[in-house]
Formats: structure tokens, sequence, C-alpha cells
């Protein structure tokens, strides 16, 4: 695999925020992050706010950040789904490598060089952060330690995957395969990042883990019954018989193959405008 390099006057990496009524949250956060970008990270990057359907002040925030802040841009969506956030902002990006992060910035920002260095070498193909491997420091409840401990024990005995944790809101790919990878995962929610962890696997890109430090949210306001049903439901898709090699089969010939997908659900969607740059 070759490194990876950005076309002159082009991002080398599009980060993330998909946010849904974060009106608190959203602009400490993405002035945070610019600065931190700004400061000594040695890449040019640009700053997404991928809001879907908000209700309040976000959208109003996300805009004027878009055009006060240099390298950010805000793309709205009138419907809600935090993977159909990420999957419009990643098909519309021109940067290389596209990464998410959540809007809270419960993951300490200096994990965001090691996560990103192994794609930009070419080593990988996919990138997460990590809360549950030696060299990983985590500060949340007894509760939801336990119930993402047990989610991932889930994952590798249902599906037999290798990675350690699905739903770190912390992860980096390659533009190209996001794309590739959109058009084969299902799930436009909450079971968006284990779908997508779990084809490529299947079709045996590589993914690389980087051990974060990790301060949860006390605020969060997942709906944690409603998120679990859902992830259930998800696993339970993907082992049904005849589900496990579907992605490694279309792929067989070991080439990623891109499809349109991600770009054509981009332009259906009833009301979606970005501005910025």
């Amino acid at each position: 695999m070759t490194s990876v390099a950005a076309l002159p006057g082009q991002p080398l990496l599009d980060i993330v925020f998909p946010v849904y009524n974060e009106e608190r949250d959203l602009e400490p956060s993405v002035g945070r992050l610019r600065a931190f970008l700004d400061e000594g990270f040695p890449f040019a990057t640009v700053i997404t706010v991928a809001d879907n359907a908000s209700t309040d002040a976000t959208p109003a925030i996300g805009a004027r950040l878009a055009t006060e802040l240099p390298s950010v841009r805000f793309l709205r969506l009138e419907r809600r789904g935090r993977g159909l956030a990420l999957a419009a902002a990643w098909s519309q990006s021109r940067a290389p490598l596209v990464a998410y992060m959540d809007v809270d910035l419960s993951t300490d920002l200096h994990a965001l060089l090691p996560l990103v260095a192994p794609l930009i070498s070419g080593h990988s193909d996919l990138a997460i952060g990590t809360r549950l491997v030696a060299g990983a420091r985590v500060r949340r409840g007894a509760k939801r330690e336990l119930i993402s401990r047990s989610y991932n024990h889930l994952l590798r005995l249902a599906l037999r995957v290798r990675f350690t944790d699905a739903q770190c809101g912390f992860k980096a790919l390659r533009a190209d395969v996001a794309r590739h990878l959109l058009a084969e995962v299902e799930n436009r929610a909450w079971f968006f990042d284990t779908e997508l962890l779990v084809l490529a696997e299947r079709e045996g890109l590589r993914i690389h883990e980087v051990p974060v430090d990790w301060t949860d949210d006390p605020d969060s306001r997942v709906d944690i019954a409603a998120t679990v049903a859902e992830d259930l439901r998800g696993v339970w898709r993907l082992w049904r018989p005849g589900r496990h090699g579907r992605s490694s089969q279309a792929n067989a010939g070991g080439a990623i193959r891109r499809t349109p997908r991600g770009r054509q659900e981009v332009r259906e969607l009833d009301a979606t405008h970005a501005s910025g740059t």
C-alpha cells in the first residue's frame, strides 16, 4: 500500500463532528480542536460539522462557525442518524483521509497523530481508538464500562472479530476505503461503527488500534437502552447464516470496489447543504 498525500491546496484530513442538539458543546469543542490543529498538527486539516436534523441552535452555530473560522465546514441534513451524518460528510469530502470524533472531545486529542500516522504511511486502511487494551486510560462509570466490555466480548464470540473496541468515537479511514464500505454498510444510526469495522475486517482490510485516554461525558444524552437494542439487532443481522462472507465474496478479487451509492444517498436527502470551505 502506498502512502497518502493530499492534492495541492486540499486538506489531508477531514475530521467530522456528527451532531444532534449540541448547542452547548459545539462552539467550544470546534474552537478547541481548531486551536489544537493550528498549534502543531503537522498536516492540513478541515473540520466538518455534520448536523443531523437538530432542533435547537446547533445548525445556526455550525453555520456561523463555518464563516468565522478557517477550515471549518458545515453540513446540514434534515434526517436523523449518526451514521447518516458520517456517510454524507465522508462521501462529500475532498480529503484523502476522513475521520470522526465525538463533539464532547472525550478522547485526548494527542492521540490524533498516532491515529492517522499509519494511514498516511500506507501501513493501515482504518485506525480506531480503543479504551479496552493495555495503555488506555479511561474514566467512566462502572455501568458504562460493563456495557462496553460485554458488547465487545459479544462481538468476539458471535462475529469472531479481532478489534477490541467497536464504539469508541475516535476513528479514521482512507477516504477511498470509507466510500467503498459505505456501499456495504446498511445501518445509518448507532450500529454504523460496528458494521463498518466488521465488514472491513471480513474484507481483509488492515485495522490499526490506538490506546486512548478517555474521559466519559457525564451529561451524555445517549439512550443506552435503545442503543443496546439496536446493536443487538445489528449483531444478529450480521451473524445470521449466509451473512458471514458477503463482503469478502463481493470483493474476492482483492481490489476495493468503489460504488456510487454513498454519493447518490447524499443527493437523495430531502434538504442537504454545505457551507464553508
